[in-house]
């Protein structure tokens, strides 16, 4: 497919047009956002690809400006010390970038406090951030369009949990739609009376009514918050889960109550050891586990999917226009990989075209794997060939990409191996196969097959040496090569290309 060019004369290409030929796409490449929560405080640079954000810079304090605050109705004074200092240097790191201005958003506790406009004013003058105080409803739908950020799709309910509030937000159709503020932060969660039966009840009322307001019929709850995140890596840790990516990682509503049950019983202090989550995330652990506990009974989810995008991604998404919300994230990070990593940007448009005759009607799913892994085939050609296809697959699974499944990075870390390695036997990544079927380590073998043979067939451009066809029918996969395909049919090139067609199960036949 070469194009199609429309009634206008503008060239619709299957990768669409580049976001970096655009001024206002190219204007969000460096983004500034501080996040004054009530436990952590956190900056983030965003850089590079607009639709799918690197993180240039990201730092985060564990302030704790909440702690106390349903007690005693202010700020923790050591949080505000330790908070002032965080935002100090974040203003000076920002100045340090050239990043002007920073938006800056403070939630629950900042609100809710009654020196609250104090502590903005201090932070103003010692500082020059403007914090800009959002409501419960605000933060919700913050939260939801981080979510959107990374999944374009999602369908669901949005539960975002902080040290002294919980947001429940509706998406649907790309919009957000009802959304409310709960009290249900672990900080506020402290001040409950009455042991565990007390907060137990507590927390269920809160939940009745929410269901009552946001309706019970949600499929999906995507989990946003530093608490969700801390247990579903426990999750991970009891279910001995091979990836620990937490971005997309889902957890069935039955997996959820057995991972709070066998929390109860463990020693969070070893745990938190083990797995690197911080002293003052894991003293939260227990409160969130019974209010995640009772989340999945009363709203009865289907699945529960963590996201590592909330309010400051948000406010990225914020800043999108409407065309580029519309893009897709995993493409447009795959496209700014190669054009800041590959020896020959704009090669994997090529290489897709040429590799496309193997995939008849491909499922959109799979079709945006193919166009990603093609995009990403050369970004790792400076590490050293003996580690180079377990460098692909490493940098794939562990990428900080959205829009991109568990069994989706493995299948595209799979297909970049076998871009470099014939053969997947004894790899260090094994384990991780298990996440795919066997049908899926074949469709992932035959793609890293087709691009190890394409990538090494022209320099230039495959479609000037040849052209493939291929029937499933006849098991039969064809090279018709061109004049100056000949000179490049070369014995390691028919090597490739016999290996490729025994992956798919086909008999190779060259035509001159």
């Amino acid at each position: 497919m070469n194009g199609v060019v429309t009634a206008s004369g503008e060239t619709i290409e299957p990768f669409g047009r580049s976001l970096f030929d655009r001024v206002s796409e190219r204007a969000l490449s460096r983004v500034g956002v501080v996040d004054v929560g009530s436990n952590s405080i956190r900056m983030v640079v965003f850089d590079g690809a607009a639709r799918s954000p690197a993180y240039f810079y990201n730092e985060k304090v564990m302030a704790g400006l909440g702690q106390g605050l349903a007690e005693t109705g202010r700020l923790n004074p050591e949080g505000v010390t330790r908070g002032m200092a965080a935002l100090k240097r974040f203003a000076a790191l920002a100045e340090g970038m050239g990043i002007k201005p920073l938006t800056c958003v403070a939630t629950a506790a900042v609100r809710e406090a009654e020196d609250g406009p104090e502590f903005r004013k201090a932070v103003e003058k010692e500082t020059g951030l403007k914090l800009w105080v959002i409501d419960g409803e605000e933060e919700a739908r913050l939260s939801a369009q981080g979510v959107l950020l990374g999944w374009p799709e999602a369908k669901g309910l949005i539960c975002d949990i902080g040290g002294n509030s919980m947001e429940l937000a509706e998406l649907s159709d790309g919009k957000v739609g009802r959304r409310i503020s709960t009290p249900l932060g672990p900080f506020r969660l402290q001040q409950v009376k009455g042991g565990q039966a007390g907060l137990t009840a507590h927390i269920r009322n809160i939940l009745e009514d929410a269901v009552a307001k946001m309706g019970s019929d949600h499929e999906q709850i995507y989990l946003v918050g530093g608490s969700w995140r801390a247990i579903a890596r426990l999750d991970m840790e009891r279910t001995k889960y091979p990836m620990t990516v937490l971005h997309e990682y889902r957890m069935a509503p039955e997996n959820v109550l057995e991972t709070v049950d066998w929390l109860s019983k463990q020693n969070l202090s070893d745990l938190r050891g083990k797995l690197g989550i911080s002293s003052s995330r894991i003293e939260l652990v227990p409160l969130a586990s019974l209010v995640l506990r009772q989340l999945v009974q009363t709203f009865s989810p289907q699945c529960l999917a963590v996201s590592s995008y909330g309010i400051r991604e948000g406010l990225l998404y914020e800043q999108m226009p409407l065309n580029l919300r519309s893009r897709d994230p995993l493409i447009e990070a795959a496209r700014f990989a190669e054009r800041q990593m590959a020896r020959v940007p704009g090669f994997g448009k090529r290489l897709y075209q040429f590799i496309e005759p193997i995939y008849k009607d491909p499922e959109p799913s799979l079709d945006r794997l193919v166009k990603a892994a093609c995009l990403l085939h050369d970004t790792t050609w400076r590490t050293h060939p003996d580690y180079r296809a377990d460098a692909c697959f490493d940098n794939v699974t562990r990428a900080n990409m959205a829009a991109l499944s568990h069994p989706e990075r493995v299948f595209l870390g799979l297909s970049l191996l076998h871009r470099y390695r014939n053969s997947r036997a004894n790899s260090a990544m094994a384990p991780l196969f298990k996440l795919l079927s066997d049908q899926q380590i074949r469709d992932a073998e035959v793609l890293g097959k087709a691009m190890r043979f394409g990538a090494m067939f022209s320099i230039k451009d495959p479609a000037e040496a040849g052209r493939l066809k291929y029937s499933a029918k006849k098991n039969i996969l064809e090279l018709r090569l061109t004049p100056t395909g000949q000179a490049l049919m070369g014995e390691v090139a028919l090597a490739r290309f016999n290996s490729l067609a025994s992956a798919l199960g086909a008999e190779p036949q060259v035509v001159i």
